[in-house]
Order: structure tokens, then C-alpha cells, then sequence
């Protein structure tokens, strides 16, 4: 036995009266919500406007949901649809199991459709929302925490985690938390992308390509301890595949973006976007802004005033 370990929790789930109160679900929402306070403070220090991040996650979101659903379902389908499986199961998303790769893919087209509603650069939202995400998946790995799920091998670390329950084929015992190495893993990418796009000035979505590549090195490693019923190819997990697949190809987009568009571009949202109007008058330029949340322009200057002041000095200037 452990003299030090980290406890599962014994439930799940709390009830307010007949309103169950899941975990799993509180993580995911509460992820969510950081995620978009702080693409908000990082938009607007690019010139964006308050507000417009909010607008556009209410794309993103459900359809992240339903592509992180849909992700694991397929992948893992014969937990629904095998022999003595019920298949309304796939829709109980609240008792665990959302794919990452499938709920960025799919919520990247949402954010997509959300981004050209509001007249705004796709790349340049990817890149300001690009640390929000990583620290919400730090936040929503706590879900599998209290759901007693995607643990590793055993361990007699002190920080092993000690699972007590038997449901779904668990074995009790005491075995490595790689939930818990994962929420770290995506804090440090959150931080590196920020500390990168300060220092580098990263942008037309190169920021979000180095979040994507430097969490597929971590879930490379993570997925390798995990102990849980996978699909295998020649000898490696699916998901191992799927992050090397991804890193290539986030490493490869990073290098072919900076040849053809170094530097980073403006964000000027013009103000019929933010009534409702047309989406005109997006720019393509360099950025003002240092995109981490603490905007170089002077105070009240960000946005089309800052760029009108910008056109105005050029033209004294002769």
C-alpha cells in the first residue's frame, strides 16, 4: 500500500434535490469559460474588439462538443454498438469521453463559420484563443479525475492515483495520473505560446500551430502510459499515430507560413461588424499589439482609431 497517493473522489456526481451536479461536466464548462476570458484579453490587445472571441465560441463550442463526441464514439465504438452494449450510450457525454483531435477539428470549423459571420481572420482568432485552449484542456482533464478514468500503469510513486472503483473492468489500485500529467503538459503549452508569440511576434496562425505541435510531443508520451483498451497499428495507439500525424503536420505549417507571411497581422474590426453589419475593412498587416494580453499601443488607441492615426502620420509625413 501507498503511504502518499492522490484519492479518487467517491462520487462523480452530486445531487441539488433531483439536478445531478456532474464533475466531468462542471471541468468542461468551467474550460470553456477561461478559454474565452482570456482569447478576449488576448483579441483585444491585437486590436479586436471586446466580445467578439464570445461570439465566436458560441460556434466553436457545440460543434467542439459534438467532434470530440463523435471522435471517441467512432474510435471506440465497440463500447456502444458490440454484443450487450447499448448504443444510447454514445449520447451520455457527461459520463466521459470527448477525442480532442475530433473536437478541434470540428470546432475549428466552427470557429471558422463564427469568424467569417463577424468579418474577422480566421488565423488571427486561432492564434488569440490558441493558449486560452490549452489551459481549458488543463482545466477539463480534472473530468476523468472524478469520473476514475484514463489512468496509467501501476506505480508505487507517491503521487500515484489510487482508483477505488471496479465499474467498467477498473481494477482498484494505485497507478500513474496521467490526467494529471496531461493538465500540466497543457499549462506549460499555454505558457509557451505566450512567452513564443511575445518574443517572436507569431501570427497568420502560427501561435495555434505551435500549441498543436507542442501538445501532440506530450500526448505522444502520455498516450504511451495509459493502460486503457486501445486500438493498435503496427504496434502503436491510435492516438499515438494521430499526434504524430498532427505534429507533422502543425511543424510543417509553421515553416511554409513564415516564408510566405512573416510577421503578424493587424486585427482591425470596423464598427458595422460589431452592430451587425457587413464585414469590410479587415486589414493585413503587422500588428501593434503584443497578443498576451497587454496591448503596446497607447491607451485608447487600438483598432481603426489607432489605424486612422497611423494613415494620418504617414500622409504628414509626405
Amino acid at each position: 500500500m501507498n503511504l502518499a497517493y492522490i484519492p479518487s473522489p467517491s462520487h462523480g456526481v452530486l445531487y441539488l434535490g433531483p439536478i445531478p451536479l456532474r464533475g466531468y461536466a462542471f471541468c468542461i464548462i468551467i474550460g470553456v469559460f477561461v478559454a474565452v476570458w482570456f482569447g478576449n484579453k488576448r483579441w483585444i490587445a491585437r486590436g479586436g474588439r471586446s466580445g467578439t472571441v464570445a461570439d465566436i465560441a458560441v460556434w466553436a463550442v457545440p460543434f467542439g462538443l459534438i467532434g470530440g463526441r463523435l471522435y471517441h464514439v467512432i474510435t471506440d465504438y465497440e463500447l456502444y454498438f458490440s454484443e450487450g452494449r447499448d448504443w444510447v450510450d454514445a449520447f451520455k457525454v457527461w459520463e466521459g469521453g470527448l477525442g480532442i483531435w475530433g473536437a478541434i477539428a470540428l470546432g475549428a470549423l466552427g470557429a471558422w463559420i463564427g469568424a467569417r459571420r463577424r468579418g474577422v481572420p480566421m488565423p488571427a482568432y486561432a492564434d488569440a484563443v490558441a493558449p486560452g485552449i490549452a489551459f481549458a484542456q488543463a482545466i477539463g482533464r480534472w473530468g476523468n479525475w472524478f469520473n476514475q478514468e484514463l489512468y496509467g500503469r501501476e506505480t508505487d510513486l507517491p503521487w500515484a492515483l489510487h482508483i477505488t472503483s471496479s465499474e467498467g473492468g477498473r481494477v482498484p489500485g494505485y497507478y500513474h495520473p496521467t490526467f494529471l500529467y496531461e493538465s500540466l503538459w497543457c499549462v506549460g503549452v499555454g505558457l509557451l505560446v505566450i512567452w513564443a508569440d511575445r518574443r517572436f511576434k507569431l501570427g497568420h496562425g502560427r501561435a495555434f500551430a505551435l500549441y498543436v505541435a507542442a501538445y501532440c510531443v506530450g500526448r505522444g508520451w502520455i498516450e504511451y502510459m495509459r493502460v486503457d483498451d486501445a486500438h493498435h497499428l503496427l504496434g502503436l495507439r491510435l492516438n499515438n499515430w494521430t499526434a504524430l500525424i498532427v505534429f507533422l503536420l502543425a511543424v510543417a505549417y509553421m515553416w511554409v507560413s513564415a516564408k510566405k507571411r512573416p510577421g503578424r497581422e493587424a486585427v482591425v474590426e470596423p464598427a458595422a461588424v460589431a452592430s451587425g453589419g457587413s464585414a469590410e475593412g479587415v486589414s493585413d498587416g503587422v500588428s501593434d499589439g503584443s497578443a498576451d494580453g497587454v496591448s503596446d499601443r497607447p491607451a485608447g488607441k487600438t483598432g481603426a482609431g489607432a489605424e486612422g492615426e497611423e494613415k494620418t502620420a504617414s500622409a504628414d509625413k509626405g
